[in-house]
C-alpha cells in the first residue's frame, strides 16, 4: 500500500517519513503538479494527498491529480493548518472507509449473484421436473431430464448451505 503527497511544503518528506511509520505504509512526495503526475503514471497509489494550498493556486493541476488518480482515494489537507499526526488520522479514517466500502460492495454483489443463481436453478429444477413429469420414464429424454433436475437440485443444495452460514455469522 502506498500514499502519494503532494505539496510544496518545507519539511515535507520529514512528514511523509512520519506517516510511513505510523501507517506502515510506503509514502512518495512530489513538490509539484508534473512531479505528482509522472508519480501516478509510474505505479497505484492507495491515497493521494494533495495540499490544499497547491489546489487553490492551480485548480487545473490539481483536477489533473485526481483525474490520473485512478482508484485512489482523494485527499485534500492543508499542510500549513495540520500538522503529521491529523494527516495520518485523516488518511486512516479515509482508508477504513474504503475497506468498509468496499466489503459493503462485495456482500452486495456476492448475494446479487447468490440470488440470480438460485432463481436460475430453482427455474432449471422446475422445468426439467415438469418436462420429467410429461414424458416416458424409459425413453432416453427422460434419463437425461432426470441427469439435468439432480444436477439442478445438487446445486441447490449447495448454494443453500453458504446463505445459511452467512446468516449465522451476522451477514
Amino acid at each position: 500500500m502506498s500514499i502519494l503527497i503532494v505539496t510544496g511544503m518545507e519539511g515535507a518528506q520529514n512528514c511523509a517519513d512520519v506517516v510511513a511509520k505510523q501507517l506502515e505504509m510506503d509514502v512518495e512526495v512530489a513538490g509539484a503538479r508534473k512531479q505528482a503526475l509522472a508519480a501516478l503514471r509510474r505505479r497505484e497509489f492507495d491515497a493521494v494527498v494533495v495540499d490544499e494550498s497547491m489546489a487553490q493556486y492551480d485548480p487545473a493541476g490539481a483536477e489533473a491529480i485526481w483525474e490520473q488518480a485512478g482508484l485512489a482515494i482523494p485527499l485534500e489537507i492543508n499542510f500549513a493548518l495540520s500538522g503529521a499526526a491529523r494527516l495520518i488520522r485523516e488518511i486512516r479514517a479515509a482508508l477504513n472507509r474504503r475497506r468498509r466500502e468496499q466489503t459493503l460492495a462485495r456482500r452486495a454483489a456476492t448475494a446479487a449473484i447468490e440470488t440470480e443463481l438460485k432463481t436460475t436453478v430453482a427455474g432449471l429444477l422446475l422445468h426439467s421436473q415438469l418436462a420429467l413429469s410429461g414424458s416416458e420414464a424409459s425413453s432416453p429424454m427422460a434419463e437425461k431430464l432426470k441427469v439435468v433436475a439432480d444436477l439442478a437440485g445438487s446445486l441447490r443444495r449447495q448454494l443453500s448451505p453458504a446463505q445459511e452460514a452467512r446468516g449465522n455469522t451476522g451477514g
